[in-house]
């Protein structure tokens, strides 16, 4: 969606107008969950002067108690106004960044991690780094006392229309609350799962996307409380079934376009589209840890459900970890299929990046391209085209994390600590868990 510049004024003019109450201050924190701080528009120019502040000892990953006040840094350009409203007027909301006191960027803040590091893009000669995500959800229904249950709405699959897809309407709706806040919907569709679907949106620079899939989660999951529904994007809900994924459609731009397209190559791919690709790949172990970032990410990734399990690539087959689709000119892209719906978008997006540059910066080549069925190749097969396997699980994926100083740095040292910290306490606690499975299959056995 095409972003207007606000200006101060035009946002005061706008509330006049438009009857707006309230303004919602939105920041993301480590984990990706989205907070905020709701203020009257009696506050609005205390808003509009970044002297709204917080305490950013309650938010996780962000600063111990005796450091705690935070300020909050709206980006006018984020300004806009919920389609839905209530009795007491509409509502509105800026997304921020945090500061400290003294008005210094919080590096802390997953925000502040990616413009720093789009800045750093930038000063190596590059313009933009344009994503284009593929977020999948699933729907399910409310129990009586308004609680999410595991009872899917539908038993639809790919493609499928009412009175398969019961979520048709919802998914409508969705759409529509979208399309009014700007976001211009590509395509909306069941998945294949029953109760999944998925809603595409244009792509847009690094910031401007990583907002949008914050956006679009607070609407997508406000939608569908409205129809009686729960949204969940939690990866692997149900056993069985395909996860939900969150494909990474990316391309890098100077200012004479599209640096991926080489209309001279065999491939029409540049070299700096192969280095780039080289780099995702060359890091892919560690990446997993931040775009797959929660146990269950790993229940998703596994055969026989369609997400990518082996490290390769591929321009004609979508069993690698990245595919190249067939668009060139300014559409050529590289298309990251492990990204689940749980990775913070912020971290997500700063850590491909970084990867892409240090492939380009070392002029790495990667293997070449498999265009078979991976999941169908034998163990011989796959040692012999020098294929890895993605890490198996979160404890894994963060010891890779661990070894890859390119990853760290893309997160900065605050975050990264922050993260390691807490995904070590998450592992450590599911471990000491025993399942119902477990039982099942060792209490009388054993």
């Amino acid at each position: 969606m095409a972003r207007k510049v606000f200006t101060a004024d035009e946002i005061r003019q706008s509330v006049k107008d438009e009857n707006v109450q309230f303004f919602r201050l939105m920041f993301t924190d480590i984990n990706g969950i989205i907070k905020n701080v709701e203020v009257p528009v009696s506050q609005l120019e205390k808003v509009l002067a970044n002297k709204i502040t917080m305490d950013g000892s309650s938010i996780d990953g962000f600063v111990r108690i005796e450091e705690s006040d935070m300020v909050l840094y709206p980006d006018l350009s984020t300004y806009l106004i919920f389609p839905w409203g209530n009795e007491h007027g509409r509502v509105a909301r800026l997304i921020c960044s945090v500061h400290r006191p003294d008005g210094k960027p919080f590096m802390g803040d997953p925000r502040n991690n990616l413009i720093r590091v789009v800045e750093e893009m930038k000063a190596k000669g590059f313009t933009s780094f344009n994503i284009g995500p593929e977020p999948e959800f699933f729907l399910f229904k409310l129990d009586e006392n308004g609680l999410p249950t595991t009872r899917l709405n539908d038993k639809g699959s790919y493609f499928d229309f009412a009175p398969l897809d019961l979520g048709e309407n919802c998914r409508r709706d969705i759409v529509l609350e979208l399309e009014k806040m700007g976001f211009e919907v590509e395509a909306s569709h069941h998945e294949v799962a029953p109760g999944q679907h998925e809603i595409d949106f244009k792509y847009a620079n690094a910031l401007e996307a990583a907002d949008n899939i914050q956006t679009f989660k607070l609407v997508v999951k406000t939608i569908a409380r409205k129809h009686g529904l729960y949204a969940t994007f939690m990866p692997k809900p149900l056993h069985g079934i395909n996860g939900s994924g969150m494909h990474m459609n990316m391309s890098l731009f100077t200012k004479d376009g599209n640096a991926f397209f080489d209309p001279d190559t065999e491939e029409q791919l540049s070299d700096a589209a192969m280095h780039f690709l080289a780099g995702l790949l060359y890091h892919a172990r560690a990446l997993t840890a931040i775009n797959n970032p929660i146990v269950n990410s790993y229940k998703r990734l596994v055969p026989g459900f369609e997400a990518p399990v082996y490290i390769a690539w591929s321009g004609h087959n979508r069993s690698p970890l990245i595919r190249v689709p067939s668009g060139r000119g300014m559409s050529t892209r590289l298309e990251m299929r492990s990204v689940d719906p749980a990775a913070n978008p912020y971290l997500s997006i700063a850590a491909m990046l970084e990867a892409g540059l240090d492939g380009l910066k070392q002029k790495l080549q990667p293997e070449e391209a498999i265009d078979r069925n991976i999941y169908r190749m034998k163990p011989s097969e796959l040692k012999a085209n020098h294929i890895q396997d993605l890490p198996s699980t979160l404890h894994n994926a963060l010891k890779a994390l661990e070894d890859d100083d390119v990853i760290v740095a893309s997160m900065g040292d605050h975050l990264y600590h922050s993260f390691m910290d807490s995904k070590n306490m998450e592992w450590a606690a599911y471990r000491q868990q025993v399942s119902e499975w477990e039982r099942d299959q060792y209490l009388e056995l054993y």
